[in-house]
């Protein structure tokens, strides 16, 4: 991976100044002696800054060589440059290492791994708990909280190497801190400016940071850097040297300095990143169906993928909205774009399609009042809409397509076929008819809605995609025989393995629909006059339904919620009212009048004559509601079957 500068090398901040570099520096380059006599081991020198040897000796894995090779000679004003240029480096490449992390773990990894060993001996995070997102106001009190601490320890392997390793034992430093108002280290964080820990001011900071019980090292060998933010101290980093080791010296404060501003503005930016990333996962969780409705006679499975995993939200949805009559509206729809503003589209043009089909409007209905909603929530409002409805008991589907890729339907024997839907124009155009057409549904087929995500990409146009998905189609329908159909959730897996691996060019929605359909046998259905003898017909007719089904235990509950349910329809319907039951895993019972005017349970009075049918309705079905058509209303209730 091509390692990219970040913008602030370019400034190049700890390059000497003019007065500087005609001064000849004799410090060591952070922790790197200019002669064996000051190195961390006698005898030996540090690896360049930056630039740490390859792990040897006996420090086992993980450890990290130290170099042993005597200083070139030359005068100070060299050693001074190559140590500057040696800082520089070092700076440069461990700022390069923080730009790295995307997320708050990855940034103070980075910032740790790039200074232990080069820079110090050990280092302590500390950032503030709970971290301030934005211009939130931070959360009182001002507490620290540990997040991560790096430190090594010397060996004497047998070889004779001197070997930094891992410490496996855990820091001693307190977990939490509080950070009081006046003490020492509320005034050392408020002064933002990295300070060695040998003032007094500094080693009463430090104690209250790590507690008495972490040993302080003597002289300049510890540094206490404040992460401050963009508005704000965010934490600290603490930067230690073991005794054995050169101590730090002025310009290493300029080193820490820019270590501290780059993990710190890196963490605020993961902060605001992680917020957007919540909630962009929560807006595009809300706008899909949490789970998929179980209706009479249908099987349902669904598939989301954005098109990357950085980048969650999109305009694909999908759909499945239970109507009168146990039919079943199944909707998939793609909103041009892959931004918040697509999935907030999708939202709204979701929302209108599930009132919509609350209406009982025919397919092309719902997608003209779509197309008239997206001109309406402003210009190149795009999107491509599949609108499908299945009747389980006619075994019909009525689909209108508004420039949506074709469904495929999977038939039971193995055969699958691209369904001929007139494409129509994508939603948003405005001034288009859309047209329906009524297919077979057979018992047994799988229908296949998606999105272009599965069959366009940049080395395949979308007929190509179409027609590889319905080969795939046809040849995992074989694996299961001519006699049964291949499980859905299995299908909508095999399906998404034919994109192979790699980045996806956009989002995918996917909907199948297994029809299982609803048997003649297991339908009774009649026409009833709006006179006063409909209830008492009405009885006998589901009396006689019940005992053809064996479901004769059943019958004084049915003929109790019929003979209400009818007796309210007809005293309001002017046409025949319609009675059907239907036998499935429930006896579901469905009257329907031409009366706009939906039923409200309500509590009946003592002295009231009526009023008191939905309460037993209520009271006695598993399930029960009303649905408002566009020429009147359908009351159904639901009994449970003893199997």
């Amino acid at each position: 991976m091509t390692e990219h500068p970040t913008s602030h090398e370019g400034r190049q901040p700890l390059a000497a100044r003019p007065q500087e570099r005609a001064r000849p520096r004799q410090e060591a380059v952070a922790g790197l002696p200019d002669r064996p006599g000051g190195a961390a081991l006698p005898g030996t020198e540090a690896p360049a800054a930056g630039l740490p040897a390859p792990p040897r000796g006996a420090g086992g894995p993980g450890a990290v060589a130290v170099a042993v090779s005597p200083q070139p000679p030359g005068g100070a004003g060299d050693g001074a440059a190559r140590r500057e240029g040696e800082r520089l480096r070092f700076v440069g490449a461990a700022t390069r290492r923080i730009a790295r992390g995307i997320d708050l773990d990855e940034i103070v990894l980075g910032l740790c791994r790039a200074t232990v060993p080069t820079f110090s001996d050990e280092i302590l995070v500390h950032l503030r708990d709970p971290l301030p997102v934005g211009d939130e106001r931070p959360a009182a009190p001002f507490v620290l909280r540990l997040r991560r601490s790096d430190r090594l320890r010397l060996t004497d392997p047998e070889s004779g190497d001197a070997v930094l390793v891992p410490d496996p034992e855990p820091t001693l430093a307190a977990e939490l801190c509080e950070v009081r108002p006046g003490g020492a280290l509320a005034e050392v964080l408020r002064g933002v400016r990295p300070v060695f820990g040998d003032s007094a001011a500094a080693r009463a900071a430090l104690t209250e940071l790590l507690g008495t019980g972490h040993p302080l090292p003597g002289g300049p060998r510890a540094i206490l850097a404040p992460l401050r933010g963009r508005r704000r101290v965010i934490g600290a980093a603490v930067f230690l040297r073991r005794p054995e080791r050169a101590g730090f010296d002025p310009n290493d404060l300029l080193v820490a300095a820019q270590l501290a501003t780059h993990t710190a503005l890196g963490i605020d930016k993961a902060v605001l990143y992680g917020r957007e990333a919540y909630i962009a996962d929560e807006l595009q969780r809300t706008m899909l169906p949490d789970s998929l409705p179980q209706p009479t006679g249908v099987r349902l499975a669904s598939r989301y993928l954005p098109a990357a995993e950085t980048a969650r939200v999109g305009g694909d949805w999908y759909d499945a909205i239970p109507l009168p009559g146990s039919r079943v509206a199944l909707v998939v729809g793609d909103v041009m774009g892959h931004s918040m503003t697509s999935a907030a589209i999708m939202g709204q043009l979701r929302t209108t399609a599930q009132t919509l089909a609350g209406l009982d409007l025919p397919p092309q209905e719902v997608l003209h009042h779509l197309d008239e909603q997206a001109q309406r929530l402003g210009e190149n409002r795009m999107a491509t809409c599949m609108y499908a409805v299945y009747d389980p008991v006619s075994h019909r589907i009525t689909v209108a397509n508004a420039g949506h890729p074709p469904p495929i339907l999977l038939h039971l024997g193995g055969r699958a076929e691209v369904l001929r839907v007139p494409s129509g124009a994508p939603i948003g155009v405005g001034g288009v008819d859309f047209e329906a057409v009524e297919l077979d549904a057979p018992a047994g087929a799988t229908l296949l809605l998606y999105t272009d995500g599965l069959v366009e990409s940049r080395v395949r146009d979308v007929w190509t995609g179409i027609e590889q998905l319905r080969e795939r189609l046809a040849a995992t329908a074989q694996l299961t025989g001519p006699d049964h159909s291949p499980p859905l959730e299995a299908l909508c897996d095999d399906v998404l393995d034919m994109l192979g691996p790699g980045d996806r060019d956009d989002d995918i929605a996917l909907l199948a629909a297994r029809f299982d359909g609803i048997a003649p046998s297991d339908v009774a259905y009649w026409f009833l006059e709006p006179e006063d003898a409909a209830p008492g017909r009405a009885r006998r007719l589901a009396r006689r339904a019940l005992a053809r089904w064996g479901l004769e235990e059943l019958t004084d509950s049915v003929e109790l919620l019929v003979s209400e349910v009818v007796t309210n329809a007809v005293r309001y319907a002017e046409r025949p009212v319609t009675l059907r039951l239907l036998r499935t895993d429930v006896l579901r019972c469905e009257v329907g009048d031409d009366s706009p005017q939906l039923p409200r349970q309500r509590r009946a009075r003592d002295t009231d004559e009526g009023g008191r049918g939905l309460f037993l309705v209520n009271r006695l079905a598993r399930r029960w509601g009303a649905t408002r058509l566009s020429g009147g209303k359908v009351v159904w209730f639901e009994l449970a079957t003893r199997a």
